[in-house]
């Protein structure tokens, strides 16, 4: 990012000297072609054969000089502009790295498996995207099998292009036919969407007052338990329609457009958890990272080819420096080995034993003694044949 905003410095230099030019000469040449305009009309209001006077002479010259200097100065500013615009490229180069393949391994995608998962993740976000036709070729292209990944990115698309256009009717349809599963999750989708349908009929005013009040009986009435309060302010919006308008109520912040930005962002996150998919698509969160740590990964390999270590950088399942993505790049919980220290892996993942406790698998087989294990924190003793793997 420090990169970008070194390269953007530069550009942004030459936008301000661009635009500074351009409104001077703009300015500049008007001047000059009223001047000339002015003195050709002057010139011309004398008779056919009247010889100009000394005076008339020398204010032609100076109008010639006036242009030439003119054209002079504009020219010096141009060439100017174009040493503006060549640091721009030098700035790119001695921010950026071109050999970004120092960083990367080639056997990541080799094998036909590999490809064809490859091919799926890019599939899938073009599903998500709701680019089908690009989707479509891919996959006919690659002999992909996806007609099962496609159908609900399907339906969920067109839900959420109906919500940009603030029609609630398809999400309401497929909120109530998942209304099990959405209970399960603890969602509040569906009473969110009425709300919403409750409060357009609330904007229209008094005259569909009755309208509202018959909506809210029907479909509101079922989440009294669970959205008490929120019931509550939308009932007291009817005391203000025939009194000075929602607007100018306590209820104002109902009518705000976040509410239909807030009812987006649930419906994708809420269908992405029934369907067991992640809210945001693998491969945006993929490029995303890499795109955080190339920076990192790229001085690192400079230092270690100028040491002439680069040996260090073996390691297929681990990178040879921790590189923070941040927080909204922590998906999953990691779990480091009380006994030997270490971070689980694929080889060394953790185990639980039948006391509850938690260790990794080199440390049982270190501490396991023929068919006979002690628990390190707890005097249970137990086979360590029943302990099991867990997942985080």
């Amino acid at each position: 990012m420090e990169a970008c905003g070194a390269v953007e410095r530069e550009v942004d230099k030459v936008l301000t000297k661009f635009g500074s030019i351009n409104e001077h000469a703009g300015r500049t040449l008007s001047d000059i072609i009223g001047h000339i305009e002015a003195l050709r009309k002057e010139l011309s209001e004398c008779p056919p054969e009247h010889e100009l006077t000394p005076q008339q002479i020398s204010i032609v010259k100076q109008a010639m000089s006036k242009a030439r200097e003119t054209v002079q100065r504009l020219a010096t500013d141009h060439r100017d502009l174009h040493s503006t615009v060549s640091k721009v490229g030098k700035a790119i180069d001695r921010n950026f790295v071109s050999d970004f393949a120092s960083t990367s391994r080639e056997d990541v995608f080799s094998g036909p498996e590999k490809t064809a998962l490859l091919n799926k993740v890019i599939c899938q976000h073009f599903y998500r995207q709701g680019m089908l036709d690009i989707a479509d070729e891919l996959t006919a292209e690659a002999g992909i099998d996806n007609e099962n990944g496609k159908e609900p990115f399907t339906e969920l698309n067109y839900i959420l292009d109906r919500l940009k256009h603030k029609d609630l009717d398809p999400a309401l349809e497929w909120a109530e036919k998942h209304r099990a599963t959405l209970e399960k999750q603890n969602s509040s989708l569906e009473f969110k969407l009425h709300q919403l349908r409750f409060i357009g009929l609330i904007e229209k005013g008094a005259v569909c007052q009755n309208e509202a009040i018959y909506y809210a009986r029907a479909n509101l009435s079922q989440f009294v338990h669970s959205h008490e309060k929120e019931i509550q302010k939308l009932m007291g919006m009817l005391l203000y329609l025939s009194n000075g308008g929602i607007a100018k109520s306590p209820y104002a912040h109902l009518l705000q457009p976040s509410l239909w930005a807030d009812i987006y962002d649930t419906f994708t996150k809420d269908a992405c958890t029934l369907l067991g998919l992640s809210v945001e698509s693998p491969l945006s969160v993929c490029v995303s990272a890499g795109c955080i740590a190339l920076p990192a990964l790229l001085n690192i390999k400079q230092v270690m080819q100028q040491r002439q270590v680069s040996g260090i950088w073996n390691g297929k399942d681990e990178l040879p420096i921790e590189i923070d993505l941040g927080p909204d790049k922590r998906f999953h919980s990691v779990f480091a080995c009380p006994i030997l220290k270490q971070q689980s892996t694929e080889s060394n993942p953790p185990m639980k034993l039948v006391c509850g406790h938690v260790i990794s698998k080199d440390a049982l087989n270190k501490l396991a003694a023929a068919n006979k294990l002690k628990c390190p924190y707890c005097p249970v003793e137990q086979n360590p044949a029943e302990a099991t793997i867990i997942y985080f």
